[in-house]
């Protein structure tokens, strides 16, 4: 029978598991982010904006074919953080790129 250390304590579901259960749900957590073609991104990719996007607060639009380079996924699939040369901190919905 297995002793009490050789369970863990997940935190997002409050429930006491066996070591290989966690592994196990981590791996089933972890979900795919993908372009408007259906592309999986990951951290550090490129991707190009497949149409014009104002954007808000910064009086600016990104033109079609506009190169975002180094994304950064986020907590929401639909989403992605980047940067470009005249707007910091900027979020993009994945509907509106496509990957290099």
């Amino acid at each position: 029978m297995a002793g009490d250390d050789d369970y863990i304590y997940d935190e997002v579901t409050g429930e006491w598991r066996a070591p290989g259960d966690v592994a196990a749900a981590a791996v089933a957590q972890r979900v795919e982010v993908r372009d408007a073609s259906g592309n999986i991104l990951a951290d550090g990719d490129s991707v190009t904006l497949i149409k014009d996007l104002k954007v808000k607060g910064a009086n600016q639009t990104l033109k079609q074919g506009t190169v975002i380079r180094s994304i950064r996924l986020t907590d929401n699939v639909e989403e992605i953080d980047c940067r470009h040369d005249t707007i910091k901190g900027l979020v993009l919905r994945t509907e509106f790129v496509r990957k290099r």
